[in-house]
């Protein structure tokens, strides 16, 4: 409650620049999450201001910031978005301090976002097989942009063989959608259903396409390209 009071106080004289300092550190992990939460709404749906917020929890930091500012002896040593500091670290001192982090929690889907052009409905086996390429599986919409199921090259395939011409019967209907903020942890069990995850926007529009392979490659070269920097540093 009285870090809620304290809020609301700094927010009564509506000032342009926001200054918290370690607001949240005496807060058990549950309330000081609702905490965090309760700030990002306001900042979404009313506040809108500059927040200047100072913690010594990395893990808070990269849930609260939109740039995140990370410091060594009195001194700036890198700052960027949160994907910037976990994909790139500047040094090997940022390499090691974001190592425990979990990147999944952090990384958005965005991060491993394809744009395949969809196929549309009415089409033909045959005209699907030709559209593929060289992929696997594409994302088929309807009139309105929306995905309606997955082509998959091996069930047409099938299909093909024996005598099926119309697209939408062989469509693997029982895909997983998801945005493309939506953090890369949450579609992690998702993936292993080896299909691609069709990513939407809030109207439910096609955007593109997340490849399992690609979803598990990324988190595996963070983790490759931080010992690399502290090895370089070595």
């Amino acid at each position: 409650m009285q870090q809620r009071v304290g809020l609301a106080r700094a927010l009564a004289a509506d000032p342009d620049i926001l200054l918290m300092d370690e607001a949240f550190s005496a807060l058990d992990p549950l309330i000081r999450r609702q905490m965090q939460d309760e700030l990002l709404a306001m900042q979404d749906a009313l506040l809108h201001k500059t927040i200047l917020f100072i913690t010594h929890d990395l893990n808070e930091a990269l849930r609260v910031g939109d740039r995140v500012c990370i410091m060594k002896d009195g001194a700036v040593v890198q700052i960027g978005t949160p994907e910037e500091i976990l994909t790139s670290p500047a040094t090997a001192y940022v390499a090691e301090f974001v190592q425990d982090v979990d990147q999944g929690r952090v990384l958005r889907v965005e991060s491993v976002l394809e744009r395949p052009e969809p196929l549309r409905l009415p089409a033909t086996i045959d005209e699907a097989l030709s559209a593929l390429g060289d992929d696997d599986a594409r994302a088929v919409v309807d009139d309105t942009g929306r995905p309606v199921g997955l082509a998959v090259r091996a069930d047409l395939e099938r299909a093909a063989t024996v005598g099926t011409r119309d697209l939408q019967p062989a469509l693997r209907t029982d895909i997983t959608s998801t945005t493309a903020d939506t953090a890369l942890v949450a579609v992690y069990e998702d993936s292993a259903r080896g299909l691609p995850l069709v990513v939407v926007d809030a109207e439910g529009h096609y955007v593109g396409l997340v490849e399992p392979l690609a979803l598990l490659g990324e988190l595996g070269r963070i983790e490759s390209m931080a010992d690399r920097v502290k090895e370089g540093a070595a």
